[in-house]
């Protein structure tokens, strides 16, 4: 693969993360403090939309796994033609509808078709891995690329988003006159803009929707112009397609890819949290209410600087090695609950970035050589690519909506009220054990469960031996 060509794929995945950033650190506290919804109500968006994205996973896979080689490739077309309603879908879902009654209907319509639409991207997108090359090392280099790119979209996603939207959440009136506004007066001045303002958040998030849809945009034709699939390498003429439902029931009992989807979708859940709680925390819990866009800056650019560090390590001392960075935000993200400090949050940032650009490289770095072991196992069947990878992410998107749920109905629970200045102990304390002990949690337990991963760099090399002589 050249490197002209390795960019292109990396770049066509960007546009995805970019929006998907935007949302994971900036829906939440939308629907909250701008749209003025319950937390039990933006909890039911939250966990409602990704579990739509999580369910067309699965059907994804299964039209895909049946689609036809066309000019542009089986899975190119996909791509192309779900790109224009994503777009749309992404801008209304910033949109502030002029009536109230029905808000709940219309953020979880729009949520849900933007999850829904991201999926039908990214199955063939992630799939389209091996279709690049049969080669390990271009594959990994290839993923390298991606998740260095998407990262760094991730970090234009969160950068944009936050500085244009930053003044819908910082109140002059909070930081001056905090003790006159608490937690029993809730008809005093509210901490953010009148939604009838003009120069309030409905034009600030139009406007950062719309640059967004436009890096949807770039971001396919780029992909379109740069990248060129080839058909699936190893297969026989006799060889036919293996059904989605016998596909899937193989993918379930095959060991290697078990473990690793339970492991990662436990610290991709861990990560999902942090990502959404964050600006809460900051914003209500830390007293960092003006620093949390150049801290989610912060965090994401030492992911983006880091993906090479990690792709070198892992290739010299070996993936299963590598995920023992993904600890490191644990300590730091306990101490910044403890110990809320401006300095101490910008580090503690700096070390999430190591620990999420770890989280983000692995899986996919790992899922290719489970197809690959796979692949040996069942050497006259194909179009299974899609299989694994409709189904990885559907499990990781039901995990992570199930976290994400139960963390806004925690905060409905213990009494969050937007639009005022200073929570209550009890939601503050929700959102230190958010940030803190539950990802710590999690991330414990799905290293322990990668502890018996079985594909080892000594049977990677074996079975890129036994699938060169099979092509």
């Amino acid at each position: 693969l050249s490197v002209c060509g390795k960019l292109c794929y990396a770049i066509g995945g960007a546009p995805n993360q970019v929006a998907g950033s935007a949302a994971a650190f900036f829906l939440q506290i939308y629907l909250l403090d701008i749209a003025h919804i319950t937390p039990f109500h933006a909890s039911l968006v939250l966990f409602i939309g990704k579990a739509s994205g999580a369910v067309t996973d699965p059907v994804a896979g299964f039209f895909i796994s049946k689609s036809r080689w066309t000019k542009i490739g089986r899975l190119m077309p996909w791509m192309l033609a779900c790109t224009p309603f994503t777009i749309v879908s992404y801008f209304f879902m910033w949109y502030l509808p002029p009536f109230v009654s029905g808000r709940v209907a219309w953020y979880l319509t729009f949520y849900c078709l933007f999850q829904a639409l991201t999926t039908l991207f990214q199955v063939p997108y992630s799939a389209l891995t091996m279709f690049l090359s049969t080669d390990q090392k271009d594959r990994d280099s290839a993923t390298a690329y991606r998740m260095t790119v998407e990262v760094l979209g991730t970090l234009i996603g969160a950068a944009l988003q936050g500085q244009i939207v930053a003044s819908a959440h910082v109140s002059h009136h909070c930081t001056v006159n905090l003790s006159v506004n608490t937690t029993d007066s809730w008809h005093d001045t509210p901490s953010f803009p009148d939604p009838s303002d003009p120069l309030s958040h409905q034009v600030i998030y139009m406007i950062a929707a719309g640059i967004i849809g436009g890096v949807y945009l770039l971001g396919i034709v780029i992909l379109f112009l740069g990248v060129k699939e080839k058909d699936d390498p190893y297969a026989l003429n006799s060889d036919r397609a293996i059904p989605f439902c016998k596909g899937l029931a193989l993918t379930m009992k095959h060991g290697p890819y078990v473990k690793l989807t339970a492991s990662f979708l436990l610290i991709s859940t861990a990560v999902q949290l942090e990502q959404s709680n964050f600006v809460l925390f900051c914003t209500h819990a830390a007293g960092l209410r003006n620093h949390f866009q150049y801290l989610v800056v912060t965090i994401l650019v030492s992911a983006a600087v880091s993906i090479p560090f990690w792709q070198k390590f892992l290739q010299r001392f070996g993936k299963k090695c590598a995920a023992c960075g993904i600890s490191w935000m644990i300590p730091f993200a306990v101490m910044l609950v403890t110990i809320p400090n401006l300095i101490l949050a910008y580090f503690v940032a700096f070390v999430s970035g190591l620990s999420i650009a770890a989280s983000l490289l692995l899986p996919w770095s790992m899922l290719p050589d489970v197809v690959d072991n796979f692949r040996l196992q069942n050497p006259h069947g194909k179009g299974h690519e899609t299989i694994f990878y409709s189904s990885y992410v559907f499990f990781t998107k039901i995990s992570a909506g199930i976290g994400l749920g139960i963390s806004a109905a925690g905060l409905e629970f213990t009494g969050y009220k937007p639009g005022i200045c200073k929570q209550s102990s009890d939601v503050i304390l929700t959102l230190k054990i958010l940030i803190g002990a539950v990802p710590a949690i999690l991330i414990l337990v799905g290293l322990f469960i990668l502890l018996f991963y079985p594909i080892t760099e000594e049977s990677r090399k074996e079975t890129k031996l036994a699938l060169e002589e099979l092509r």
